[in-house]
């Protein structure tokens, strides 16, 4: 059987149409296939959807870092691993929007948020709302990430501007238990369900590097693509090893292997915006440039990732120069 075949029985192809009934096989099947086919077809998809000469620029920022109760392998902020992080209380919401401020001015389009915590409490809502509010109230999109919700909650910040909320799925569900012990994986899944009850759009997304093999990041992209809607933001990260997690002696994972990563998530997902997410630091412009013609088309911007570096504007802008690339239109610039 073709993976592309929106219905199998007649024979259609066609690589561009959405399909929420992919099998785990047809997705093993499109991470066999040779580089320059998958690449190939995915860059073909991409077009159908999007400009390949834009791409989406992103800021991320962490609103209250460190002491977070989960056991996530790969997590700087885990109160449960010794590493550098300090812990830090939820951030003043006039500081966040001031950073915001600072991030439009260096060309970001969307500001995330992110906090170290298990989940939100309806204490820190009045925080948040405004935070939410404000960045909103500046022209740009609006992201954060703070754990696990409830659909009430998911509807106040929605309600302040919220325009994506991220909860990723990490790794495929049979490796998910070697990451992370503290929650399960139908806890994100259920997340994810609040999030889209109560109209938001959703950023979901894994990492790439935790010792995982092809097939659980073949299942990884396999739950994303038969979720009852696909996210609308699919960041991939490629881990950064932080000295004090049990995940920091990894293997990284080849380049052209994340490549792979990047073509079929656009292939499943291909209304999707793909993100290059952590990892680029460690990258080369050429690995940048084959995930863009992969079908990767967002980027985070800024000097930090939450608690890890991140690439300097500077060579962003000569890469994205070099390249003849351009920021995306926003779709959600208007104030709310």
């Amino acid at each position: 059987m073709n993976a592309f075949n929106s219905n199998p029985a007649d024979g259609v192809i066609d690589p561009a149409q959405p399909r929420y009934d992919w099998t785990l096989a047809e997705v093993e099947a499109l991470f066999e296939l040779p580089f320059t086919e998958l690449v190939f077809r995915a860059a073909e998809t991409h077009r159908r959807w999007f400009d390949p000469a834009e791409l989406q620029l992103s800021q991320l920022l962490s609103v209250k870092t460190g002491g977070c109760p989960e056991d996530c392998g790969y997590c700087s902020q885990s109160q449960h691993f010794k590493t550098a992080t300090t812990a830090s209380k939820l951030m003043d919401p006039d500081a966040v929007i001031a950073q915001a401020a600072e991030a439009k001015a260096g060309g970001a389009q969307r500001f995330c948020m992110g906090a170290a915590w298990r989940d939100v409490k309806d204490r820190d809502l009045p925080k948040l709302t405004a935070m939410i509010g404000g960045v909103k109230a500046l022209g740009l999109e609006t992201c954060a990430t703070l754990g696990m919700m409830t659909v009430d909650q998911a509807r106040a910040l929605k309600a302040a501007g919220l325009d994506f909320y991220n909860h990723n799925l990490d790794t495929g569900p049979d490796y998910y238990d070697k990451v992370v012990t503290t929650r399960t994986y139908q806890d994100r899944l259920d997340t994810l369900a609040a999030v889209r009850e109560a109209g938001m759009s959703t950023c979901c997304g894994g990492i790439v590097g935790m010792g995982e093999t092809r097939a659980d990041r073949a299942g990884l992209l396999h739950q994303l693509a038969t979720l009852p809607s696909h996210p609308e933001s699919l960041p991939i990260n490629d881990l950064m090893p932080i000295p004090g997690t049990p995940l920091s002696g990894s293997e990284p994972v080849d380049g052209l292997e994340f490549v792979r990563m990047i073509a079929v998530a656009r292939l499943v997902c291909p209304k999707s915006v793909v993100r290059i997410a952590a990892g680029r630091e460690h990258m080369s412009r050429e690995l940048q440039s084959l995930c863009f013609l992969a079908g990767a088309n967002s980027i985070f911007v800024g000097a930090r990732l939450l608690t890890t570096n991140n690439p300097g504007r500077n060579s962003d802008d000569a890469l994205l120069a070099d390249l003849k690339m351009r920021p995306m239109t926003p779709k959600a610039a208007v104030p709310a």
